[in-house]
């Protein structure tokens, strides 16, 4: 039920859950081409050589893993559907918080990593608004 001046909420939570399948799916895309080797380090991350670079890099998979296997649990709808979506929304604009943090601190803005990060960041913020007032 919609409150006069608030979007229904099928109108943010529809295309966010199709958003959650597209971002779901190329996060654990993303780790499989990572751990495969299929993109070579060099064009996986700026300054491969440097291994806290690598292992910040990799500190990401169990948060990413874990935004993604709620949020495609959540679209199976086998579970509870808003809790499990919140909890999936806000994993993933966390790793995208972290991720934009770690970069702005080093004064780095190559846009490779800033759009996925920031679309990381700010694309569950409509829907978390939605479903933290519970309409």
């Amino acid at each position: 039920m919609a409150v006069a001046g608030d979007v229904p909420a099928d109108r943010v939570l529809g295309p966010t859950k199709i958003a959650m399948l597209v971002t779901d799916v190329g996060l654990l895309l993303y780790w499989v081409v990572i751990f495969s080797g299929l993109i070579p380090p060099d064009m996986a991350y700026k300054d491969y050589t440097n291994p806290i670079l690598s292992d910040w890099n990799v500190s990401f998979v169990p948060l990413d893993l874990a935004a993604a296997l709620t949020g495609l649990a959540t679209l199976a709808g086998r579970f509870a559907a808003r809790p499990l979506m919140t909890v999936s929304l806000a994993l993933t604009s966390t790793a995208g918080l972290q991720a934009v943090a770690f970069w702005a601190l080093r004064g780095d803005f190559t846009l490779a990593w800033w759009v996925p990060n920031l679309w990381l960041l700010l694309f569950p913020l409509p829907a978390l608004a939605v479903l933290v007032r519970g309409r």
